[in-house]
């Protein structure tokens, strides 16, 4: 994966990429929006901690598809309030480390399901 971040766009507003260049060949996995319900059907209650959990489960998906979060090429967040970004940036910052930065996208939403979700992330993964 090639990041595209063209310097005559001002740089990206957080940790990733305006976009990023693939291989046109190579098998794909899109995820379903994830959201932060443990096995014993609880919510955690920090925008943050949802984030966490929410990422064990992408990381279980892409296990599943022979994959890593090395071959996250986009990654789409949903959050219910503009307070909730910080935490979810950083749960996201944690999870990517030092590899590449995927293209990404935030947005703000009026709510899910049940009122206690406060996120729900979704992504594009690609691998030979």
């Amino acid at each position: 994966m090639t990041p595209l971040n063209p310097a005559s766009l001002p740089a990206p507003f957080g940790r990733y990429s305006h976009g990023v260049e693939v291989p046109a060949k190579g098998r794909l996995v899109k995820t379903s929006g994830q959201l932060a319900l443990a096995s014993d059907l609880s919510i955690p209650e920090s925008a943050f901690e949802q984030a966490q959990l929410i990422f064990q489960y992408l990381d279980a998906i892409l296990q599943e598809g022979n994959m890593s979060r090395q071959d996250v090429i986009h990654l789409a967040a949903y959050v219910t309030d503009r307070a909730y970004m910080k935490e979810y940036m950083q749960a996201r910052d944690l999870y990517f480390g030092e590899l590449t930065p995927p293209a990404s996208t935030l947005i703000i939403v009026s709510g899910f399901t049940r009122e206690e979700f406060k996120v729900e992330i979704e992504l594009l993964a690609m691998a030979d």
